[in-house]
């Protein structure tokens, strides 16, 4: 059995060069075929919303919105419930295929066997 792999970003624009690893490293896991969870919490919470991805930008980094695009279309992405809260974002304004769950769900797939967490 393969291992999955669950990233929880915390980073946005705050920190644009650890928002970007953890975008880089779930696309690529995503890539090579491993079954990927991101979860966006944090500042990276508005990276749920349509556009905001696109505004991202960081030299020398891939662009977050096609790198979010890669996860959405093989992984999962996960909003943190009071993140949205926090933020006023509801399951109508986020981009298709992101779900909205809490730490009960996080927890829940940190602890299944053969996963491996990484936080940025």
């Amino acid at each position: 059995m393969t291992r999955s792999l669950l990233v929880k970003v915390t980073a946005g624009a705050d920190a644009p060069e650890r928002c970007s690893q953890a975008f880089t490293v779930a696309s690529v896991a995503v890539a090579s075929g491993v079954d990927v969870s991101l979860w966006l919490t944090g500042e990276s919470a508005w990276f749920a919303l349509p556009g905001r991805a696109a505004e991202f930008s960081l030299p020398e980094a891939a662009p977050l919105n096609d790198l979010l695009d890669a996860i959405l279309t093989a992984g999962r992405v996960t909003l943190c419930t009071q993140c949205a809260a926090r933020r006023s974002i509801g399951p109508d304004d986020v981009i298709p295929g992101v779900r909205i769950a809490g730490a009960a769900v996080f927890v829940s797939e940190a602890l299944a066997d053969d996963v491996q967490a990484l936080v940025y």
